[in-house]
């Protein structure tokens, strides 16, 4: 089997770890940076160039799609399975889950634990309404396209929440406002879904001072045991969203798990570490096993 991992940096360490998964597993790996691929759409049917050659023989793709690049990579992706192609991850979940808004109204119609949230199209003094949505200071904005923790703010007080809430719409920068979930502590649950199971989950501790875990403002990560209402909760957002690989991120709180986002693109040395799974390899298994069920199902046609 033929498999290419679609990553704009080959030295990033998810994508070394499933290159070598791939490897262990007795497959072929290539990386290709979807970035510099080429996408020929005729009456033969779609095709991708990278660097001068036609991509041919490449039985699955694992999409690395960064989130500054969710239109073409997500481009790529699509032709890729119109070109009969199996994508660990299909290209119309990666832009439900890039979509925060989106994603938490299919998240919510699913009947899922979330922070309240609010979002509105802004007319100048509406911030302080906005803010009542969620229940008052402290509270949480965030801006719809931040990532890694960036663009997410708390605010102590309703006045401070209603001056950040008018500097970003002073920017022109969409937001959605949150509930802040003291209990929490600064922590919350990383959780990572292969192929409908949790495969390895982390908690995450903010770091001194800071309301946010992620590990990239310097928190701290250590393996965590699910509780039965957390699995299902992390199961049931990466169902609802269409994605079989998935990172979904839940706050511990006193009315259940809450979900925060839902990660199509999911960071492996977080979570590899922590837990010591070897979850790359997972996800290979996963890959072995969809393709020889759509082989199968090909010959069965023929």
């Amino acid at each position: 089997m033929k498999v290419a991992i679609l990553s704009r940096n080959s030295h990033l360490y998810s994508t070394k770890r499933l290159h070598q998964a791939i490897i262990a597993a007795g497959h072929e790996a290539i990386i290709v940076d979807h970035s510099l691929c080429d996408l020929v759409i005729e009456q033969e049917g779609p095709s991708i160039i990278y660097k001068g050659e036609k991509l041919q023989g490449i039985d699955a793709i694992i999409p690395r799609i960064g989130a500054s690049v969710t239109f073409y990579g997500t481009a790529v992706v699509r032709q890729f399975e119109l070109m009969g192609v199996f994508s660990a991850v299909e290209s119309q979940a990666i832009v439900r889950s890039r979509d925060k808004l989106r994603s938490l109204q299919i998240l919510s119609k699913a009947g899922l634990g979330m922070p309240k949230t609010a979002f509105t199209n802004f007319s100048k003094g509406g911030e302080k309404q906005l803010i009542e949505h969620v229940g008052g200071a402290p509270l949480i904005i965030k801006l719809l396209e931040g990532t890694q923790g960036l663009g997410v703010v708390l605010a102590e007080t309703k006045k401070a929440g209603q001056s950040v809430i008018e500097a970003f719409h002073g920017l022109k920068a969409r937001i959605i406002v949150q509930e802040f979930i003291k209990e929490a502590k600064g922590a919350d649950i990383r959780a990572f879904v292969v192929n409908g199971k949790v495969v390895g989950a982390m908690k995450r501790q903010g770091a001194e001072g800071e309301f946010r875990s992620n590990l990239h403002r310097g928190g701290k990560a250590e393996i965590i045991k699910l509780s039965k209402t957390e699995r299902l909760a992390a199961l049931g957002a990466a169902k609802a969203l269409g994605l079989d690989i998935a990172g979904v991120d839940m706050l511990q709180s006193d009315r259940g798990p809450l979900i925060l986002e839902v990660n199509s693109s999911p960071g492996l040395e977080g979570i590899e570490k922590a837990t010591g799974i070897n979850i790359a390899g997972k996800i290979v298994e996963y890959i072995e096993d969809s393709v020889g069920k759509k082989n199968f199902k090909r010959k069965i046609k023929e």
